[in-house]
């Protein structure tokens, strides 16, 4: 999600992820296994499965799980059902622009449960491509700036690969091409920087500021999203206020 800051809306979705740890375990198994599948149970081997594992820890997903869910998906255990991608993209309160990714083993059900959450919280599915061209993919990783100078994280970032470095409140928010996004996180911890988050992910061109009832219309449609099994990341350009935040997810 974008936000006032990156670490703003990551340090809130964390809040919120670890009062649903087990379903999030669940949605970074179904991410693992698929990866896999597709591009082998080697994360060294497979960016994507790298991506999903790191993504995995995040949640402090158990280290046995996440091995099982590669095996599942390298066929060495029964992976039961299939899963295949999908992506809506839409418009929530105040026209803030939505990009929904999901995994799912029945198109039939997911796609009528997210046209459903979007127009019970007052939001309007698009086609494909109707949001998508304001979004660039992009990896992000965050430092913690306690102790960081500017000229040390900019030197060693830039150097691995990075694109930008940028300050926010509490963090140094480093941006990579999505293909770089490894071996820049490699690089900085074999530097010794603490790594507070690492992803691949969709950051807005343009951001469209909500605040009070309006921040909280889109919070709301949101996190119905989120709960719903077959999805993986949302994306959006709503910029929503720290205090905002803090205040609709009780931080």
């Amino acid at each position: 999600m974008a936000g006032h800051s990156k670490w703003a809306n990551i340090k809130h979705r964390k809040a919120r992820q670890d009062k649903v740890r087990g379903k999030m375990w669940s949605k970074c198994s179904r991410a693992i296994i698929v990866a896999a599948r597709q591009g082998g149970g080697d994360p060294d081997m497979n960016v994507t499965l790298r991506y999903a594992i790191d993504d995995a820890k995040a949640v402090n997903m158990p280290k046995d799980t996440i091995e099982k869910a590669i095996k599942k998906g390298t066929g060495e255990l029964d992976g039961g059902v299939e899963y295949a991608p999908m992506r809506f993209e839409g418009y929530g309160p105040g026209g803030v622009a939505i990009i929904v990714d999901c995994l799912t083993d029945n198109v039939n059900r997911t796609a009528p449960e997210i046209r459903m959450v979007f127009d019970k919280y007052h939001g309007k599915l698009g086609v494909s491509g109707s949001v998508a061209f304001g979004f660039t993919q992009r990896g992000c990783l965050l430092v913690p700036r306690e102790g960081v100078s500017e000229e040390a994280i900019f030197e060693k970032a830039i150097d691995a690969g990075a694109e930008d470095v940028q300050r926010s409140d509490e963090m140094w928010e480093i941006y990579t091409a999505p293909g770089d996004l490894h071996a820049v996180k490699s690089a900085l911890e074999a530097a010794d920087f603490a790594i507070e988050s690492a992803e691949v992910t969709m950051i807005p061109g343009a951001a469209v500021e909500c605040g009070g009832d309006a921040a909280e219309r889109v919070m709301k449609l949101i996190d119905a999203i989120e709960d719903l099994d077959d999805v993986q990341k949302v994306y959006t350009n709503a910029q929503i206020a720290d205090a905002d935040l803090a205040r609709l997810h009780g931080a």
